[in-house]
């Protein structure tokens, strides 16, 4: 498959390497300036699943060739401005941002052949054409209400499968999307709140407790928004992680970039506040994070 790849960060780098390395012509979307680099130098990726390497992807500021699959892996305070860099029309629009609003902005754009997808990796970029994955997991999900993307999402799993991308075409949007939103939002709320790895969290009784009270409030209401999902299955799943698990909104937090407060727990408030819901656990630590990170408000319901 053709798959252009928009944002090469620790998500996308990784994903444009990996597909990169097994055959597919890749094209990498980035700032005129990371394009040059990567065009220049290749993509060095660092992963303790696929090991170290340097893939050399296309890479251009501007998508102007038509392509299969367009995966977007930006931040979701830059889609906006990062989908004037594509003026092609791909066939299928796999996002892998945090949280759940940049799928209607996508759906502006390109209809339902922008689909539900989510990625659960660990990974960082450390400087621009740089990617490490520290995680020994990687698993991607995709879904659509669309029969017409059933087969182009089929087509893509295979692909990521060649290139040993464990990936699955999941059985509905809202089990996609928040299956993965409540799992990320209570590791990322209180390992950034409390800046300790999951560890430390396990083995500290309050701060479990905070953990597994964020997973059980975002729980409901992803239950309120028609997914199947169970917190005693998200605990269990955290109770097996490898204790130095931390978060990307930990990482930005650290580096002194500007955490994914709105997308991540933003999203699960939002909701909440849609069903008459209550999560006062993640409004608390919502607000610890936008203390410890300078910001002036946190996101609003």
């Amino acid at each position: 498959m053709s798959i252009a790849i928009l944002g090469p960060g620790g998500v996308g780098g990784l994903l444009a390497g990996t597909l990169e390395q097994a055959g597919n012509e890749v094209i990498v979307v980035a700032r005129e300036s990371t394009a040059g680099l990567i065009s220049e130098r290749g993509l060095e990726v660092r992963s303790i699943l696929f090991g170290d390497f340097t893939a050399h992807p296309r890479a251009v500021a501007r998508l102007e060739k038509q392509v299969d699959v367009l995966i977007v892996a930006t931040k979701a305070t830059g889609l906006a401005a990062a989908l004037e860099r594509v003026a092609a029309e791909p066939g299928l629009v796999l996002p892998q941002l945090n949280g759940l609003d940049h799928l209607a902005l996508l759906r502006e754009r390109f209809g339902t052949r922008a689909v539900a997808g989510t990625v659960r990796v660990e990974a960082d970029r450390p400087e621009p054409g740089v990617v490490v994955h520290t995680s020994p997991f990687l698993y991607i999900e995709m879904a659509s209400a669309d029969p017409a993307m059933t087969a182009p999402m089929e087509q893509l799993v295979k692909t990521l499968e060649a290139a040993g991308i464990p990936a699955a075409v999941g059985s509905s949007e809202a089990n996609v999307m928040w299956s993965k939103l409540v799992r990320l939002n209570s590791l990322a709320c209180v390992t950034s709140a409390y800046d300790k790895q999951l560890g430390e969290i396990r083995s500290t009784p309050e701060l479990y407790d905070d953990f597994k009270a964020c997973i059980s409030e975002a729980c409901a209401v992803g239950v309120a928004e028609g997914a199947e999902v169970d917190p005693a299955q998200a605990i269990a799943e955290f109770d097996l992680a490898h204790e130095t698990l931390g978060s990307s909104m930990q990482r930005d937090i650290a580096a002194g970039r500007t955490p994914e407060l709105d997308a991540i727990p933003g999203a699960i408030l939002r909701a909440a506040a849609r069903h008459g819901l209550s999560c006062p656990t993640i409004e608390r630590l919502v607000a610890t994070i936008a203390e410890r990170a300078g910001l002036e408000s946190a996101p609003a319901a």
